[in-house]
C-alpha cells in the first residue's frame, strides 16, 4: 500500500482506444484472429469496440462477426453490412466439395442476424457512431475491402449529422489503420477486390493512414497453438481448426497486424516509412516516400518470432 507523500508515483492509465472494425469476414479467417485480438484488448481495457462492420456482401459474414462478439460477451456491438459491393468467399474451398467454414459456424453457435443483408447499412452505422463520438477520437481498423469507407466518404448529410461523409471523417476520425497494399509495390487482395472504392479512399481520405502491407503479415504464422489447446466450445478455435486443415504450417496473420497496431500503435513491434500509396484503377499499388506524407507503411523492427508470440498469445484469449 502506498500513501501520498511517501514518494510513490501514480501511474498514468491510458484511455481505451475507440475502434470501429471493418472486415471482409469470409474470404479468409485471419479476420477472426484480428477480431479476437480486439476483444482480448477490450477485456484488458486497452480498446473500446464501437462497431463491427462487414465490407463483404457474403450472406454469412455478419453472422460470423456476431458469433465472435457474442462469444466474448459483447452481443450488443453494432453490426452493419454494405448495400452494394462484392460478395466474396474463399476459392480454395470451391472445388473440394467441403463446406466452407462460414457455412459451418452459424450452425454451431447462436446469433440473431441470420444473413448479412438483414444487418443495418454499414454507412448509416458509421455515421451514427462517428457523429456521437468526440472529435478526433475514433480509430478505424480496416481488414477488408474499401467498399464501406468509400461509401462513407461519399455520403450526404442526414439525421445523424449535418456534415457530409468526408467532413464527418475529418472531424471524428483520428487515424485509419488498414491491412492493405504491398510495399514498395504489388497487387494486394483487399485493395484490388473493390479497386474503384480503393482509389476513392486513397485519393480522398482526410486523416492519417497506417498500412500493414502483405509482406508483414505474410510471414507471421499463427493458429497452431490455439487448435492444440484445451479451450472448448470456442468459435475461434473451431475456425482455425477448419482452416488449418489446408494451412498446416499456420495461417498468415495479415489482419491481426492491423488490429495490433490500430489498438496499441507501433511500439517496439514495427517502424514506419512515411509517404503515399498510389492505387491504379486495376488495384495495383505503388509507393512514394515522403517524410511529410500523411500515410505510412509498417517495416520490421521487432523480430517476427516475437511479434508472432504477441499475436498468438491474444488469439489464445478466453472470454472473461
Amino acid at each position: 500500500m502506498c500513501l501520498l507523500g511517501t514518494g510513490c508515483k501514480k501511474q498514468a492509465v491510458e484511455p481505451a482506444v475507440s475502434v470501429i472494425f471493418d472486415t471482409d469476414m469470409g474470404p479468409d479467417y485471419d479476420d477472426v484472429g484480428a477480431l479476437t485480438l480486439l476483444h482480448a484488448m477490450a477485456d484488458s481495457g486497452e480498446v473500446k469496440i464501437l462497431a463491427t462492420l462487414s465490407s463483404n456482401m457474403y450472406a454469412n459474414s455478419v453472422p460470423c462477426i456476431e458469433i465472435i462478439n457474442r462469444y466474448f460477451g459483447r452481443p450488443d456491438i453494432p453490426l452493419g453490412a454494405p448495400r452494394a459491393g462484392v460478395n466474396m468467399i474463399d476459392p480454395r474451398f470451391g472445388e473440394s466439395g467441403d463446406k466452407y467454414w462460414p457455412e459451418i459456424l452459424p450452425a454451431m453457435y447462436p446469433h440473431s442476424v441470420q444473413r448479412s443483408e438483414d444487418a443495418p447499412d454499414a454507412v448509416m452505422v458509421y455515421r451514427k457512431v462517428l457523429s456521437s463520438s468526440p472529435d478526433t477520437s475514433v480509430t478505424i481498423i480496416s481488414t477488408g475491402f474499401f467498399t464501406n469507407l468509400a461509401a462513407l466518404l461519399q455520403s450526404k448529410p442526414d439525421t445523424c449529422s449535418d456534415l457530409d461523409g468526408a467532413a464527418l471523417v475529418k472531424k471524428k476520425v483520428k487515424r485509419l489503420v488498414s491491412m492493405a497494399g504491398a510495399f514498395p509495390q504489388g497487387r494486394e487482395f483487399n485493395v484490388c477486390t473493390d479497386s474503384t472504392a480503393s482509389v476513392v479512399v486513397f485519393t480522398q481520405w482526410p486523416t492519417p493512414i497506417t498500412l500493414s502491407g502483405f509482406e508483414i503479415g505474410n510471414v507471421i504464422l499463427t493458429g497452431k497453438r490455439v487448435i492444440a489447446s484445451d479451450i472448448a466450445n470456442s468459435p475461434v478455435k473451431d475456425v482455425f481448426s477448419m482452416g488449418l486443415k489446408l494451412d498446416t504450417n499456420g495461417r498468415s496473420s495479415w489482419d491481426e497486424t492491423a488490429a495490433l497496431v490500430g489498438a496499441r500503435g507501433c511500439r517496439d513491434y514495427f517502424g514506419t516509412v512515411k509517404g503515399r500509396m498510389i492505387v491504379a484503377p486495376s488495384g495495383d499499388n505503388t509507393w512514394e516516400d515522403d517524410p511529410n506524407g500523411t500515410m505510412e507503411h509498417l517495416v520490421w523492427k521487432m523480430p517476427k518470432e516475437e511479434v508472432t508470440r504477441v499475436i498468438e498469445d491474444m488469439i489464445m484469449h478466453r472470454p472473461k
